[in-house]
């Protein structure tokens, strides 16, 4: 394939960092951003330029429209061009959903700043450039839009307003983008790890790994092959929303019970 350029938000660890280096072994270069994590951020750069390609990584809050616009700028001064975003930076909190009284306005004004806003805003500062490359747009999702299960009702619910975003930009964007959401359920990162022990979070991998039909945990890596799909494959598919969950869905059960 020709060089391609791809951001990918939230790149720093977890689904992100494995999106970035899947498209730099398929040869794109790569700007990715982190909120917090510089020393992250910097590992997975370095990590996607030992594939031969170009990377650099950019410190960047995807709730401020003015960081959108210059990560957008950024690529596009060093590259040339955006050909492909993906859409990993997200936030959650763990709220019990059995206390009404533990959420607060507060908690859906951030968790949506970031999780909704964010992509809204990282989107339309590419929208000009991505849509000259005739590109593509990949959202992380959850199936917490889904379910309404989660970390909390307010990330399932940003999640939701998320796929209905994706529905809505893939329309907008089409014929010349195309616009996709990839939705997992519990991914084996450290991502649910601030709720758990250590020995109580293996414990929990293990009950999901169990209770999925295909008996294994979906990595970051396994989110990461879709991402990869919809980003340089799949020409004929827009507005769409994978699950990527073992088959946990087609279960009665659920490992997440957050009351």
């Amino acid at each position: 394939m020709s060089r391609k350029t791809a951001i990918i938000t939230g790149g720093s660890s977890g689904i992100g960092a494995a999106s970035a280096l899947e498209l730099a072994k398929a040869g794109c270069n790569i700007l990715i951003t982190y909120s917090k994590n510089k020393d992250g951020g910097e590992e997975v750069a370095e990590a996607c330029r030992q594939q031969d390609v170009e990377a650099v990584a950019i410190q960047a809050d995807v709730s401020r429209d003015e960081d959108c616009i210059r990560v957008a700028k950024a690529a596009v001064d060093e590259w040339g061009s955006i050909d492909i975003l993906v859409n990993s930076a997200g936030m959650t909190r763990f709220l019990k959903s059995a206390e009404l009284s533990a959420i607060d306005g507060d908690d859906f004004a951030r968790i949506f700043e970031v999780n909704v806003t964010g992509t809204f805003q990282m989107i339309r500062a590419v929208e000009e450039d991505i849509i000259k490359a005739k590109g593509s747009i990949v959202n992380i999702s959850s199936h917490a839009g889904k379910s309404g299960l989660g970390s909390s009702m307010v990330y399932a619910s940003s999640k939701a307003a998320l796929n209905t975003l994706t529905l809505s930009l893939a329309r907008h964007f089409a014929p010349n983008v195309r616009v996709n959401a990839v939705c997992p359920g519990f991914v084996g990162t450290e991502w649910m790890a601030p709720r758990f022990s250590s020995e109580d979070f293996e414990k929990f991998k293990k009950t999901v790994a169990g209770l999925a039909p295909l008996k294994t945990l979906v990595l970051a890596e396994d989110v990461a092959e879709t991402v990869l799909w919809f980003a340089l494959g799949g020409k004929k598919i827009t507005g769409q929303q994978v699950v990527i969950d073992g088959g946990t869905h087609l279960t009665t059960a659920t490992p997440v019970k957050n009351d």
